[in-house]
């Protein structure tokens, strides 16, 4: 087995991987908090560590992968505050739109989906944990983590503790006794999403959930804790704290892996800038695999910049890649990755090394080699794309209009034998005024869309 290297953001360095049990993987990746459509953002780590679980499964026996919903959060219960929506109607429909658009981008589903409402007594058995080491303490209805009492507290982001409170969005209120000690439990009014718990009707902290879901489904200890740049502090900070404390003698996450910051034509996404965007809006522009290949052409690590020109250049890899397939309809059974492209992902997921290992397989396959177009589409799986065929590839992936597409060539056809050519012609001018492009050939005429 090909050995991989990670780059831990605890450590921050590449660094072998070896998980706790080899016979099965672990993995834990923070997902949506469903208030509303995601956005692109939200799309990397979505496919990022879609390909690293893609990469795992095809090395090791077995992996858990798990990916949370959060679905009770202070930006939920303000948008049904607003909206006068009720809070299960606006997390039920966000996470269906989720898993609609992640689907597009040939985002496999985690092994396990776990909601944060349906693990709130595993929310309250850590926090009792905590209390009971000197963790944690209760005031006022609230239970809040003490962070002087972890001397480990600031390793994951690298800050001291002062640091950590000079860059950190702290409430501070009197009943806190370090302003950077942070809320697990919160009391809830009537009109609010809450639990009885020892400490009163309340609801959890962001943080706890995920400590909360993580433990119920991989241990105490797992492998791999994923996630945005953006969480390392304080989310992914202060689920170390407090799973640490609550299991003496646990590591909780052994790699740490986090995905660069995604800019959209040189500027960070922003609505008041109006270059933010929904998966949504971004689907209706070009094919979800087109998305999916933007996101991979820059290494996981590295600020990615998304703009109209770079998804077209990408659309235009992807035709490349199926204009090589196209000439093998029948490939056979799955083949072996090709190793330079497994070797790439291999060393920190490397996907720019690797589409670059998949030109050289569409060269050789353009060039009539079938064993490179099997390999080619071997690259493609555990890449995530390639999963159409070239002629619905061609088509746009859609073919809800293949009937009269396919009566306006028959008609054509009709025509240029009857020698009626400036009927055939309207009717090949009409067709690309739709869109859709005609391709005479020896063996008849076929079509796909333009773009």
């Amino acid at each position: 087995m090909p050995e991989i290297y990670l780059h831990n953001s605890m450590t921050r360095r590449k660094e072998r991987f070896a998980p706790l049990d080899p016979q099965h993987v672990r993995m834990y990746v923070c997902g949506p908090t469903v208030y509303d459509l995601a956005h692109l953002g939200n799309a990397r780590p979505i496919v990022v560590f879609d390909v690293l679980s893609r990469l795992l499964r095809s090395l090791f026996p077995k992996l858990t992968y798990v990916r949370n919903i959060t679905d009770v959060d202070d930006k939920i219960n303000a948008r049904a505050k607003e909206s006068g929506e009720p809070i299960s109607a606006i997390t039920a429909r966000t996470t269906a739109d989720f898993h609609t658009d992640i689907a597009a981008l040939n985002a496999l589903p985690p092994d396990v989906e776990p909601r944060a409402t349906g693990h709130i007594g595993e929310m309250i058995d850590i926090i009792q944990r905590l209390i009971a080491a000197g963790h944690a303490y209760a005031a006022e209805g609230h239970v809040l983590f003490a962070v002087g009492t972890d001397a480990h507290y600031g390793c994951l982001s690298g800050h001291s503790h002062e640091e950590l409170l000079a860059g950190a969005r702290v409430d501070v209120a009197p009943y806190k006794r370090d302003p950077g000690d942070f809320v697990l439990w919160k009391p809830s009014t009537d009109d609010l999403p809450g639990w009885d718990s020892p400490w009163g009707r309340g609801r959890p902290g962001w943080h706890i959930e995920c400590s909360a879901m993580s433990w119920k489904y991989l241990g105490e200890s797992f492998d791999i804790h994923g996630g945005g740049s953006d969480l390392i502090f304080p989310h992914h900070e202060n689920e170390l704290a407090q799973s640490v404390c609550a299991f003496p003698g646990s590591h909780f996450a052994k790699y740490w892996l986090h995905n660069g910051m995604l800019l959209v034509n040189g500027e960070k996404m922003s609505k008041s800038l109006g270059n933010f965007f929904t998966m949504r809006e971004v689907l209706a522009k070009a094919p979800g695999e087109a998305i999916r290949l933007l996101l991979l052409r820059s290494h996981y690590r590295a600020v990615l910049d998304f703009s109209d020109a770079a998804l077209a250049e990408a659309k235009k890899e992807l035709d490349r890649f199926y204009r090589a397939l196209e000439r093998f309809p029948d490939l056979g059974d799955t083949a072996a990755l090709p190793a330079p492209v497994r070797d790439a992902l291999c060393d920190d997921l490397n996907t720019p090394l690797a589409l670059s290992a998949m030109h050289g397989l569409a060269d050789a396959a353009l060039a009539g080699d079938f064993e490179a177009a099997r390999g080619l589409h071997a690259a493609g799986a555990i890449l995530g794309v390639l999963a159409m065929t070239p002629e619905a590839w061609f088509r746009g992936g859609a073919t809800d209009d293949a009937a009269g597409i396919d009566s306006a060539i028959a008609e054509r056809l009709a025509a240029r034998k009857s020698r009626d050519f400036a009927r055939a012609d309207a009717i090949r001018a009409e067709l690309l005024a739709r869109g859709i492009v005609l391709e005479d050939g020896p063996g008849g005429t076929t079509w796909r869309r333009a773009g």
